[in-house]
């Protein structure tokens, strides 16, 4: 095993196959999240990546293939998923938008595993994103497109996951506020939170990625630490233009 693949397993998917009505979209896809680590998954628009994360969530259900989390097999149950410490941040943040930043914050506290710990979990979201704090009886819907993504951030981690997976969180985001969401997500990380990272942008997630896995066509086609792939050319042509 590469030195770069050595840890305890969090999440384990084996030979996974997902299909929508009669077209196979996802084909024997296998990865891994190791505890503390960033783990990214590229690839072109409807590659399969977003299908990945929504199969592991138990959003969708695959057809054949086991996905493992912490030694529980794990298939189509999304809030068994929550409660064992695995929540996603969808594509589109999902908020609630006439609701206070507060209360869209609370919501994710249903878990039993995170209720008694709300105001701990709380004051946590605030010393890492004071912003946050500062707009909590703001609504949600008012807050620029970074903001809102910051706050589906806090929201996820409000849930008190050992993993985070987050599904495109720079899409549409200023550059700055992209460097922003990147400093966090590595933020978390060293915070014992291991995340599962869907990015289009391909450079920006092999920055921080422990290891990287790039699906096309619903096939994984390559695999390797951010680092190593970031230096392979035939990624580099395809996904950086050089």
């Amino acid at each position: 095993m590469p030195i770069w693949a050595e840890g305890i397993t969090l999440l384990q998917v084996k030979n996974l196959d997902v299909f929508y009505g009669d077209i196979q979209v996802i084909r024997g896809v296998s990865l891994e999240v190791l505890e503390n680590e960033i783990v990214g998954v590229v690839g072109s628009n409807s590659a399969g990546k977003s299908t990945v994360l929504n199969t592991v969530s138990g959003l969708v259900v695959q057809k054949r293939g086991e996905i493992h989390f912490q030694d529980h097999l794990i298939c189509g149950f999304a809030h068994h998923v929550v409660e064992l410490g695995l929540v996603l941040v969808p594509e589109g943040r999902r908020l609630f938008p006439f609701m206070t930043v507060l209360e869209n914050l609370e919501m994710a506290t249903y878990t039993q595993r995170a209720r008694p710990r709300k105001k701990e979990l709380l004051g946590r979201i605030f010393q890492m994103m004071p912003m946050i704090e500062e707009r909590k009886k703001q609504m949600a819907g008012s807050l620029s497109g970074g903001e809102q993504q910051m706050l589906a951030i806090a929201r996820g981690l409000m849930s008190d996951p050992k993993m985070l997976m987050l599904d495109e969180p720079s899409m549409g985001l200023a550059p700055i506020m992209v460097e922003k969401v990147l400093g966090l997500i590595q933020e978390i990380k060293g915070q014992g939170v291991a995340v599962l990272l869907v990015e289009q942008n391909v450079l920006a997630c092999l920055n921080i990625a422990n290891r990287a896995y790039t699906l096309e066509n619903g096939q994984i086609v390559m695999h390797g630490s951010g680092k190593e792939l970031l230096a392979d050319p035939k990624l580099k042509k395809a996904y950086l233009g050089i």
